[in-house]
């Protein structure tokens, strides 16, 4: 929990939070897996309504206790990735940083990113902080009857897709890529013929921007 509420925020994502309140007027921001406040807090700070949502009580109680602290004013919501209490067409930003990567289905990963897709407000945009399937050996299979969900990382059903599984799953939830304002990159991924340095995963970062609602 400590390395958590010490963490600096994304700067990346406080980037293009700002071009978003400057270009857009943005100003409703939700955080799925907000932890313990790491992204929130921050945006709270700077004067975006923020809202963040985790299943796990411990890490709200975290969120709560650091910007108590801090003197911001956070909002927190017990609930599932793939199930959000929250009115659709909501929010002006999204952020599913390192939370996506937990789901343990193919399944359960795409029923978050339509509920990402239902509380967006048209033209909203998406900040996505993913595992990479470049964490892991080109020959790790996946579990059976799943393209993208992986065990070998942590021992534990896990997302790892690639650049082509991304943006095919979350167009089709009616996302597109903008790199506008933050490129879409991969962190920690190794030159060809240099091993892995350490045991980070891969992580794709990037802004896609919601086009179209599927309902």
């Amino acid at each position: 929990m400590a390395g958590f509420r010490q963490s600096p925020p994304n700067p990346a994502l406080i980037r293009f939070a700002e071009a978003e309140r400057t270009q857009r007027g943005a100003r409703r921001v939700l955080d799925i897996g907000c932890g313990a406040g790491r992204n929130a807090g921050p945006l709270a700070d700077l004067g975006f309504e923020v809202l963040g949502v985790d299943l796990s009580m411990p890490m709200l109680h975290g969120a709560r206790d650091l910007t108590r602290r801090r003197g911001e004013r956070l909002p927190l919501v017990q609930a599932a990735m793939n199930s959000l209490p929250l009115p659709k067409r909501s929010f002006d930003i999204v952020m599913a940083h390192g939370i996506w990567n937990l789901a343990a289905s193919g399944a359960e990963f795409r029923r978050g990113v339509a509920e990402a897709a239902r509380v967006s407000r048209p033209g909203a945009g998406l900040f996505v902080f993913t595992f990479s399937r470049n964490t892991l050996p080109s020959e790790a299979k996946p579990v059976p009857g799943e393209t993208f969900v992986f065990t070998q990382f942590s021992g534990r059903p896990q997302c790892f897709l690639s650049q082509e599984n991304l943006l095919s799953e979350l167009g089709a939830a009616g996302f597109g890529l903008d790199e506008s304002v933050v490129a879409f990159r991969e962190h920690n991924r190794p030159r060809p013929g240099e091993l892995q340095a350490s045991a980070a995963p891969v992580i794709f970062e990037g802004v896609f921007r919601l086009t179209s609602h599927s309902s």
